[in-house]
């Protein structure tokens, strides 16, 4: 089952937020996320907020979740007041949202509007398992107003998938990335995993060849995680499976910047690259320059002018509380100037564009830079900490001495 929930001070069940987190409301980017938190079947390597329909139980249903999360965006706009809030991006997550009919999903987005309304340009992302879509599917996520789909592609090799407990075939995503570049989407990300126990260099290599192949303008590749909790964390434990090679890792990430660097993609944070900046996840941006989002659903998390809560996880629990009129918020934080410095630091400095040298911890820079971890023409010519390759490879590390 996922990970619990962590503690943190009570909500008012009407949701209300503390003063500081309004003050500044709307000068913020504002965005949606949407947690849609149904699986057919959990893999093994996941620790997500997933539900299969044996874990559900009664008070929950795919039929009647669309409601329940269009009920979450109308407390949003209560909770807001009457701040102007044009989103800037909304991403649907899970789980796997495309086991929701798109007229659902395209409710809960036509809610998003009628409540706040959609920037002119705004990006609109669904992710989607590539066994839950075809042509018709498709066209009606696009009438519906989404621009972007991310696919979870994993690999191209199908040991590798079973080992990840994946469900489609390699050959269905080069169908599924034709069918939505069809339907008019400009935007397709296809996610991959490198690292799992079994994969060899050739089999990453082939991934990404497969991959590239598809010509989708966006690309995600992401170590794998053992979670604790998972399936696959107890395969490692018994030693069924090998644990995940450090220095494969890093050789994997290598190979992944050299080959997606050749095909015109170029990484703007550290596990993504993109063809062009329209082609970036602006809605991850977001979460990564410290904007303001509403997380709707089981599990969500929010945060909004330093405040940040979590829901409760379950679907039963969340929708009843909503059919209640009371907030479904399990907990909250309100972070302070060194909490959020030190988060600025943490996610900023994933990015291309790095972050504020004056942020960082000075004798902890200087050693960075002089280690090799950090660009020195950005640091010293204006001002900002840009990670070097290397210094992509020991991202936690470094991070750990600047702040």
């Amino acid at each position: 089952m996922p990970a619990t929930l962590p503690d943190g001070d009570p909500v008012p069940a009407d949701g209300t937020l503390p003063r500081s987190a309004l003050t500044g409301l709307g000068e913020r980017p504002f965005a949606f996320y949407v947690h849609v938190p149904f699986c057919v079947t959990r893999c093994g390597y996941c620790d997500f907020n997933t539900y299969t329909a044996t874990e559900l139980g009664p008070g929950a249903s795919r039929d009647s979740y669309a409601d329940t999360a269009v009920a979450e965006v109308r407390m949003a706009r209560r909770v807001l007041g009457d701040a102007d809030l044009p989103v800037r991006t909304v991403f649907v997550g899970g789980g796997t949202p495309t086991l929701l009919p798109p007229g659902d999903l395209g409710r809960i987005l036509k809610a998003i509007d009628a409540e706040f309304g959609l920037a002119p340009d705004a990006e609109v992302t669904t992710e989607a398992n590539p066994e839950t879509v075809d042509r018709a599917y498709l066209d009606g996520l696009r009438e519906a107003g989404f621009t972007r789909v991310s696919y979870g592609m994993q690999s191209a090799r199908e040991h590798v998938l079973k080992v990840l407990e994946r469900t489609h075939t390699p050959g269905r995503v080069p169908q599924v990335v034709e069918w939505t570049r069809q339907a008019g989407f400009a935007h397709v990300n296809l996610d991959l995993i490198y690292g799992t126990p079994g994969e060899s260099d050739d089999d990453w290599r082939a991934s990404l060849e497969a991959a590239l192949a598809c010509g989708p303008d966006h690309v995600s590749a992401y170590a794998l995680i053992v979670e604790e909790g998972t399936r696959l964390a107890a395969q490692v434990r018994r030693g069924e499976l090998a644990a995940p090679d450090d220095d494969a890792m890093a050789d994997r990430y290598l190979m992944a910047e050299r080959m997606l660097s050749a095909h015109g993609l170029t990484w703007y944070e550290i596990s993504n690259w993109a063809a062009s900046p329209d082609a970036a996840c602006h809605h991850n941006l977001l979460y990564w320059t410290g904007a303001d989002w509403w997380g709707v659903g089981p599990g969500a998390h929010s945060h909004v002018g330093g405040t940040r809560w979590w829901n409760v996880k379950h679907p039963a629990a969340y929708a009843a509380r909503l059919a209640q009129g009371t907030t479904p918020a399990h907990a909250r934080e309100v972070l302070d100037d060194e909490d959020r410095r030190i988060e600025r630091i943490m996610l900023e400095l994933r990015l291309a564009d790095g972050c504020p040298a004056d942020l960082l911890d000075g004798a902890g820079a200087r050693r960075a830079v002089a280690d090799g971890l950090l660009e020195r023409a950005p640091y010293e010519e204006d001002g900002r900490a840009v990670l070097t390759l290397r210094g992509r490879l020991l991202a936690d590390a470094v991070v750990r001495d600047l702040t």
